[in-house]
């Protein structure tokens, strides 16, 4: 049984499906304006790897992401300048040579962590026509009225206005009366209402368009729920975000797409949690603010901070640091090094126990996938995993794996990572690499030196085959084992 922690509610709760065994996806995507950080690329693997666990449960999956290259503003609320159009101001560039120029860097930051592409990716600047026709049913209804500079949403006559955060409209208001949006848009009935059409000033020049309301663009929440709605019907299973979208994003999208529909549109929220880096939140002004080109350039394979992230649970508080990065690079190195001896093992002789090993690896597969039914539980799930690593390493080390079992371990480690998106496969298939005649000539000066006591030089020989020839040795009760790295 699936159970995922449900933000509306406030509690797990066993995942229902709208339709019988299809699971339909929304994610808020990028607002393309500048590069990801590693904090936002956390929450995109955290929603890979949901979106993977139900797939691997035989879900019809489909998972629509969008990208937000309009309408939203510098504020999260209803002030400042559009993000996209202020940093072509500032780069000198038009607004789509931006949004598209950083829309790609994305896709290439995803494409290295090995998130799945969305099956549907669409962009707000296409579903203007949409968008405008889903205002319209608001205004038909009576939810929109205008004021200074756009169209704005009543938030006084959506009954369950703030039920995502757990509180209602009046304590919300409350909450918020000394507010921006008090001070800077003029005309407001209430503090939490907000545009879905915004009026352009006079020197806007892109991203415009004509309305009965006036010329402007929309509002960012109108488009999440214009698009979500448009590709997944007006009743589907999960929303996905940041933890920063409950209170004015999610909030308001699920005030819009209720009140248009006149019901509950979305089943189950999901939230991913944020992170901070060496224990202080991301700010420009630490300089501790990385990206994914920042990672490499310090010579770290993103699948390494693909284990990272999914080290610590999606609704945990992440504390980044180099250190634990680095252990990471160490595990995943593990891993594939594990794999690769699991490749090697050529002893093709049943042991008595072999049905009692088959039997252990069977109960660590299923506490795995019970660990993933459990709100996504990633941390504990490679515990199982590196649970499965010592058993087999255990019995390699005492002469007992034979090839079948190499194999069982090797099937399993695989569809465990039909979740984790690690790439194991790569390694699972490698095969035993010839040694060249030095470093055969190496390994026998080592073993040499092991017979005659003469431990220093066998250490000596065994760090030369590391660091110059990428040779790891491994002594076992079994023998002399090697691979390459």
């Amino acid at each position: 049984m699936l159970r995922i922690y449900n933000t509306l509610t406030r509690r797990k709760m066993k995942f229902v499906p709208a339709n019988d065994k299809e699971a339909k996806m929304y994610a808020c995507g990028p607002t393309v304006y500048f590069y990801a950080h590693i904090g936002n690329l956390r929450t995109y693997v955290s929603e890979d790897v949901i979106r993977r666990t139900f797939i691997h449960r035989k879900y019809s999956v489909t998972f629509v992401m969008n990208i937000t290259d309009v309408g939203h503003l510098v504020g999260d609320g209803d002030v400042g300048e559009d993000k996209v159009a202020s940093s072509a101001r500032t780069q000198h560039k038009t607004a789509k040579e931006i949004a598209d120029f950083y829309t790609k860097i994305f896709t290439d930051d995803c494409n290295a962590l090995n998130v799945m592409a969305p099956d549907i990716e669409p962009k707000a600047t296409e579903h203007i026509t949409d968008m405008i026709n889903l205002i319209g049913i608001l205004e038909q209804k009576g939810y929109t009225y205008s004021a200074e500079n756009g169209l704005y949403y009543d938030t006084s006559k959506f009954k369950n206005y703030g039920e995502l955060t757990g509180t209602n409209f009046k304590e919300l208001n409350e909450q918020l009366k000394s507010g921006a949006r008090v001070e800077r848009v003029p005309g407001l009935r209430n503090i939490t209402d907000f545009a879905v059409w915004r009026l352009s000033k006079p020197e806007q020049k892109e991203m415009i368009w004509e309305t009965k309301w006036g010329k402007g663009f929309p509002g960012w929440h109108i488009e999440c729920s214009t698009m979500s709605m448009k590709y997944l019907g007006n009743h589907f299973d999960l929303h996905f975000g940041g933890v920063d979208h409950i209170p004015i994003h999610h909030t308001n999208e699920i005030a819009q797409s209720d009140a248009a529909v006149g019901s509950r549109v979305v089943n189950y929220w999901m939230h991913m949690e944020f992170m901070v880096v060496d224990g202080t939140k991301m700010s420009k002004s630490l300089s501790n603010i990385y990206t994914m080109k920042d990672i490499t350039e310090k010579g770290y394979d993103p699948l390494e901070l693909r284990l990272l992230f999914i080290s610590s649970h999606y609704r945990q508080l992440m504390n980044f640091t180099f250190d634990a990065l680095d252990a990471a690079s160490k595990s995943l190195s593990g891993i594939y090094s594990f794999l690769s001896r699991m490749a090697d093992v050529t002893n093709v002789v049943e042991n008595p126990d072999t049905a009692d090993f088959k039997k252990k690896v069977g109960s660590i597969k299923k506490a795995f996938f019970k660990e993933l039914d459990d709100d996504i539980n990633t941390p504990n799930a490679l515990a199982r995993m590196h649970e499965l690593i010592g058993e087999a390493n255990a019995r390699l080390a005492s002469a007992k794996l034979n090839k079948k079992e190499a194999r069982t371990v090797t099937r399993t480690m695989l569809e465990f990572d039909e979740v984790l998106g690690l790439n194991l496969a790569q390694h699972a298939k490698r095969k035993k690499t010839k040694l060249g005649k030095e470093v055969m000539t190496l390994i026998k000066e080592r073993e040499d030196a092991r017979t005659a006591k003469n431990f220093t030089k066998a250490d000596e020989i065994r760090k030369i085959l590391k660091e110059k020839h990428h040779v790891v040795l491994e002594d076992t009760n079994a023998g002399l084992r090697w691979h390459v790295e």
